[in-house]
């Protein structure tokens, strides 16, 4: 089964640190988000490998979309 994380509000996508196939662990950050002159990691909340990255450095997200999709362990 597949963990989505989405965006949590709207943000210019900074750098993006895992690709698919990486193996993460809960709380790894998977990208930075930039808002308001701040930079905000993204953690994964459960451990697994990452399945797809659904964002580039460079794209703007809006709350509520899909960053990343990881496979739990």
């Amino acid at each position: 089964m597949a963990h989505e994380v989405h965006a949590e509000l709207v943000a210019n996508v900074l750098r993006v640190i895992v690709k698919a196939g990486d193996p993460v662990e809960e709380g790894d950050t998977l990208v930075l988000l930039e808002s308001m002159k701040m930079e905000i990691p993204v953690p994964t909340e459960v451990s697994g490998v990452v399945a797809e990255v659904a964002v580039c450095e460079g794209d703007v997200v809006t709350e509520g979309d899909l960053i990343a999709q990881i496979a739990e362990a």
